[in-house]
């Protein structure tokens, strides 16, 4: 079997358990720490350890094993856990994070860094144990005392002076929970004569007739075998003081190594098989709920159900053609084929999901590491984690709300002395959240701090020559931060100042299908929405016809649609219209227009208009007639021809012929809705 077939599984895995490593770590009251949290971040490293060992990669084994150490003193209440301590385990998750990547990329880690991340562990492990509360006064520390150098014979063997056995087992770097458990499980085997303990180490004669692959393969059931040497010898009852940490095995000692590699399987099969004996008595375990399936595999299925919805919906355009009455069970059967298919379509869909707290999990330790940096006082908070985005678009939306946070904290949020002279809470609050509207998701980030300036905008505006108009409204004006070169931040910092960004933030998103609105109150407080489809796959779209030419508008897009007359039409240039809707004026589009399609209405007050919502504007757009409204499978056009402006992508109607979904945000901006009126008297 080739091991390194299983590399990808392991890299996924680590790179898990290092997410909740980092969450539980910023969680962790150093005053308070719970016991909870630390045991599940020892879970976490020691996990990581034991892969890394298994696929011998020996850099991150040394580096998750100077981390555990550190941390099972920690949740046995050995070391008292300090801020410090947090910080280095934090830098740790970072190095470890950094060493997956070289695997994954099939090289060797950094060795300088390697070396780095392992002396500053070596040295905090060196500073507790010269001080194991790490610094913090006894009447702060909540540590207990350390395991003292004792010599513990038997009740039977007190009065005398030495005591024989068959052998010792003696373990090293152990914590006492673990001493424990041990000590119970090697007196499974046999008759303790007797014993000595001292910080992370413990030492017992056995007398036992089971082999010593016996004894390794027990203590392997809660220790490493490297941790487990065995020999023979006797041994005399010494005072404390005379005790100290044991030295290297002597001569005729098993190694741990050796004694490892000699665990027969049948007997580890056999002790697993206990195991298991005394689990059931306790209960059944709780099965995993979860498998993992390659993205590839889930795309291929996809694109099989994106075909069947397409097949199915060819058969119904056939089957509308047929009697009813000669042919119902035919239609019937197509009817439950539509239902079954549209639920299968949705079953799929919802394998690809996963959930915002993916992206939320990143930004604890963005806002507290910048914020800290800026010399900030941040609270972050987050809603609706649990929301779900295709797992396509989530991997992409990363890198836009990393952008955005970080303006919110280095622009938005004030410096505390400057909150409390405004009268408000010297720490910010920044906010992320997210929710299902409709078939959309939408994405927050808010902070309270000190807003836009409005005036400062529009003076970079004008010294950047941006075409300004005079009665622009504000959310005009705060989308000019999205312009190329943009920044009124006063200085360059390594955090922001150099105008890039917030351009690309919005072109990316846009290039997910969604939209960016800004809502912002000066001392108030700035909200930046994204709005985004649920998934790029298969969407909901209405069919509307021009000319011979059918067309798909996204169906989140709509709003209504109307027929116009010609007393709500106005003119307000020699090309440029608007509709008259309900006491809102509304640019008129015309799609015709837009891709010079022959034979399309020209009269708008015999066209159909379709009242759209793109980018926070509403607007017009004129088509000949509306077909009807269904769901269409989305074919990526520029990756199968080329990219044409109006056009998000493509899809294949019923009858087989390729249709055109309308990229509603430019035909809104473009200048597409210039054309002649022809309007009957």
């Amino acid at each position: 079997m080739d091991i390194s077939d299983f590399y990808q599984t392991f890299f996924e895995e680590a790179v898990e358990l290092l997410t909740d490593m980092e969450r539980l770590l910023l969680e962790l009251d150093p005053g308070n720490p719970s016991d909870e949290d630390l045991n599940a971040i020892f879970r976490a490293a020691h996990s990581i350890k034991g892969g890394a060992a298994t696929f011998g990669f020996t850099p991150l084994t040394e580096t998750t094993h100077l981390a555990e150490n550190l941390l099972d003193r920690a949740r046995h209440h050995e070391i008292t856990i300090t801020q410090k301590m947090i910080e280095v385990l934090l830098r740790t998750k970072d190095a470890l994070q950094e060493q997956i990547d070289s695997y994954a990329a099939s090289q060797e880690p950094d060795a300088a860094s390697v070396a780095e991340i392992c002396g500053v562990l070596r040295q905090l492990a060196q500073d507790y144990l010269s001080d194991p509360s790490g610094g913090v006064s006894s009447a702060q520390s909540n540590a207990s005392t350390p395991m003292a150098d004792t010599v513990v014979p038997l009740a039977e063997e007190a009065g005398s002076a030495d005591f024989d056995a068959a052998l010792y087992v003696m373990l090293s770097d152990i914590g006492e929970g673990d001493a424990t458990l041990l000590r119970d499980e090697l007196g499974n085997l046999g008759t303790i004569k007797g014993e000595q303990a001292g910080p992370r180490w413990l030492k017992i004669w056995l007398d036992t007739t089971c082999s010593t692959d016996d004894i390794v393969a027990v203590c392997c059931f809660v220790i490493d075998a490297a941790q487990v040497s065995i020999g023979s010898g006797r041994a005399r009852t010494l005072a404390v003081a005379e005790v100290s940490a044991p030295a290297l095995p002597a001569t005729g000692e098993v190694t741990p190594t050796a004694t490892a590699a000699a665990v027969p399987d049948s007997r580890a099969k056999q002790i697993k098989a206990e195991k298991a004996e005394k689990s059931d008595a306790r209960g059944p375990a709780k099965e995993n709920g979860t498998i993992r399936v390659d993205v590839d595999k889930v795309d291929q299925i996809i694109n099989l159900v994106g075909e069947l919805v397409i097949t199915q919906a060819m058969l119904a355009q056939n089957a509308a053609a047929l009697d009813p009455v000669a042919h119902e069970r035919l239609l019937n059967g197509m009817s439950l084929l539509e239902r079954n298919a549209r639920d299968l379509q949705e079953s799929v869909m919802s394998i690809r999901m996963m959930q915002m707290e993916y992206v939320f999990s990143r930004f604890p330790r963005v806002v507290r590491d910048l914020s800290a940096k800026l010399g900030k006082q941040v609270r972050l908070d987050t809603e609706g984690a649990a929301t779900e985005l295709d797992k396509s678009l989530i991997e992409r939306i990363v890198d836009p709300l990393t952008h955005l946070v970080r303006n919110s904290l280095d622009h938005g949020i004030e410096q505390p002395e400057v909150r409390q002279a405004a009268g408000k809470d010297p720490v910010g609050r920044l906010l992320l959240s997210a929710q299902h509207q409709g078939g959309n998701i939408v994405i927050e980030v808010s902070d309270d701090g000190a807003g836009l300036n409005r005036e400062r905008i529009l003076a970079k505006a004008r010294s950047q020559n941006l075409p300004l108009s005079d009665n622009m409204s504000d959310e005009a004006v705060w989308q000019l931060i999205f312009a190329p070169g943009f920044s009124t931040a006063e200085q360059i910092t390594d955090v922001s100042g150099r105008g890039v960004g917030m351009d690309v933030v919005k072109r990316n998103i846009q290039q997910m299908g969604g939209h960016v609105e800004i809502l912002s109150r000066g001392g108030r407080g700035t909200t930046i929405r994204i709005i985004l489809p649920l998934t790029l796959a298969i969407l909901d779209g209405m069919s509307v016809k021009v000319g011979e030419e059918v067309y798909i508008l996204p169906l989140n897009y709509v709003i209504e649609s109307l027929q116009p007359s010609a007393a709500d039409i106005r003119s307000i240039a020699a090309d440029d219209h608007v509709l008259h809707v309900r006491g809102e004026y509304l640019p008129l589009k015309a799609l015709h227009s837009a891709f010079g399609i022959e034979g399309a209405r020209q009269d708008p007050t015999r066209s159909i208009a379709v009242i759209l919502k793109g980018e926070g504007k509403r607007y017009a757009l004129l088509v000949d007639q509306l077909v009807g409204q269904h769901q269409v499978v989305v074919k990526n056009l520029e990756t199968n021809y080329r990219k044409v402006p109006g056009i998000s992508a493509a899809t294949i109607l019923g009858d087989g012929s390729v249709a055109l979904i309308i990229d509603v945000a430019a035909i809104q901006k473009g200048n597409s809705g210039r054309f002649s009126l022809q309007i009957a008297a």
